[in-house]
């Protein structure tokens, strides 16, 4: 058990190292972006001695270094910056800030809510149905059903999502108007009506995520079909699908746990065409929406808490892994 809290707080500190120097690849990256928030509110017309106002109440009259370490700061104490659209507009109307009003983690903290919760959705979803799936195509391989498998998943994973969700909104609310178009959902919602209304974008990244673990699992089984304890197995007279579900898949659990966790990170950090395609208040929306007016706290906050929400996962699946694999956990 030490070696294994050894491994667990090495790659933690992995973790935790590759995450600061994202920070650092997130902040250069957003401050490179070409335009500037001053001069894109204030518009062309704009005098210098305005636009260098707005800058200097924003703080970006600063060197860059001492901006990186002020928001590195603040992030370390819960605090991502306050909205320059926010600031802008509390410094036209003279209102006051209120009760974390223009606060970027007011802002973000919601929509990250709405993001898990399309993750969550999804993940309930895509993850039974893809094991299953995979087990049945392993079960019947080189079958009809696994060929067709196969090919449906490969055809939605290679199709852009947009396209997924438009095919989707056509036959399921606009032909068969069986789910709403739309998943403007807010606080106030009962669940049964947020979980309907976040079916179709759920139904679209499933779509997205299925080939991948459902592929892996069934590879992951194949690959143990010719062990010698399988085989033994089946000269027991054991049924196919009870070799396959109670001796196959517990040892093939370390691959697929390693293809789920990477898929559940991207329900996070590739929402971003679906809640715009589907209009859905997640972060993803709320990424693009300060991206068009120059939000730069928004958007370096969404950034790092995509790349956090990544690596945690990433992390998550190392360590399941290593807890799985008997091997990996006493590597003498």
């Amino acid at each position: 058990m030490q070696s294994v809290a050894r491994i667990i707080a090495q790659r933690l500190g992995l973790g935790l190292v590759t995450l600061f120097f994202v920070s650092v690849i997130i902040f250069a990256a957003v401050n490179m972006l070409p335009g500037d928030f001053a001069q894109a509110i204030l518009g062309q017309g704009a005098t210098p001695e305005a636009v260098e106002a707005i800058r200097r109440d924003l703080g970006l009259d600063k060197p860059p270094i001492t901006r990186y370490f002020d928001w590195l700061g603040g992030v370390l104490q819960g605090d991502f910056g306050t909205s320059f659209a926010a600031a802008n507009f509390r410094s036209f109307t003279g209102a006051e800030t209120g009760s974390g009003l223009g606060s970027v983690a007011a802002q973000v903290a919601p929509r990250f809510e709405n993001t898990l919760f399309l993750a969550g959705v999804t993940a309930a979803i895509a993850v039974p149905f893809s094991l299953i799936l995979g087990v049945l195509a392993a079960l019947f391989r080189n079958s009809i059903f696994d060929r067709a498998a196969n090919i449906g998943t490969l055809t939605s994973i290679s199709s852009p999502e947009f396209f997924l969700a438009y095919i989707l909104i056509l036959f399921l609310a606009v032909l068969n108007p069986m789910l709403p178009s739309l998943s403007n959902i807010y606080a106030d919602m009962s669940f049964g009506e947020r979980l309907e209304r976040t079916l179709l974008p759920a139904l679209t990244l499933t779509l997205v995520v299925t080939a991948h673990m459902m592929r892996m699992t069934r590879a992951a089984i194949i690959n143990l079909l010719a062990s010698p304890y399988i085989e033994m197995a089946r000269l027991k007279g054991i049924s196919p699908l009870r070799v396959i579900v109670k001796h196959a898949l517990p040892n093939a659990l370390a691959p697929i746990i390693n293809v789920i966790a990477l898929n559940l990170a991207y329900l996070i950090t590739g929402v971003v065409v679906v809640e715009v395609v589907f209009v859905y208040p997640g972060i993803g929306q709320l990424f693009v929406d300060s991206v068009k007016i120059r939000d730069i706290p928004v958007v370096q906050a969404c950034c790092l808490i995509f790349a956090a929400a990544y690596i945690l996962l990433n992390l998550l699946a190392d360590i399941l892994s290593i807890l799985s694999n008997p091997r990996l956990r006493h590597p003498k």
